[in-house]
């Protein structure tokens, strides 16, 4: 796990989101349809960075994927409130990465942000009323968990704040 994340202690409301999604990625490798619609809100809102290429998770939810060469196993799933970040690589290729943020809302997974090669900081923002836009508001925020998996040099970077 990341160093970052390690400070975070996990309320049971997270560790529940923690497990959906973990059951999700076990639902997907285990090709159970029925799980994987039942943990996915039917309007998902779907965001993705990388090459149009490199949307395998979309092709394979819905049916437009005929190579099973590839798992999503993700080496790592945290929890931060509802927002569950999950990140591995494929094992054919370990120089390819990749991150899901995954938003939970009301029993359901509602959100996927999906990231290839692609260097993902998560921040949290200060819970106050003072929180500005500008050098203030740089002050209220904390870098919370990082992608670990990419040479963070080498590779676009994308700021998620929670």
């Amino acid at each position: 796990m990341n160093k970052m994340a390690n400070h975070h202690h996990q309320t049971p409301a997270e560790e529940c989101n923690r497990n959906m999604v973990s059951n999700f990625y076990k639902a997907l490798a285990s090709r159970d349809a029925t799980t994987v619609h039942r943990l996915l809100a039917p309007d998902i809102e779907w965001w993705f960075h990388g090459p149009p290429s490199c949307n395998r998770l979309m092709r394979v939810l819905t049916g437009c994927n005929e190579d099973r060469s590839f798992d999503f196993n993700p080496i790592s799933v945290v929890s931060i409130g509802s927002v569950v970040l999950a990140e591995g690589c494929f094992p054919v290729s370990s120089e390819v990465s990749w991150v899901h943020a995954w938003t939970v809302a009301d029993g359901v997974i509602t959100q996927v942000r999906e990231y290839f090669n692609t260097s993902v900081t998560v921040t949290r923002f200060a819970n106050s009323a003072n929180v500005h836009v500008g050098s203030q508001g740089v002050d209220k925020c904390q870098c919370v968990w990082q992608s670990k998996l990419t040479d963070h040099a080498s590779v676009p970077g994308l700021l998620l704040a929670v």
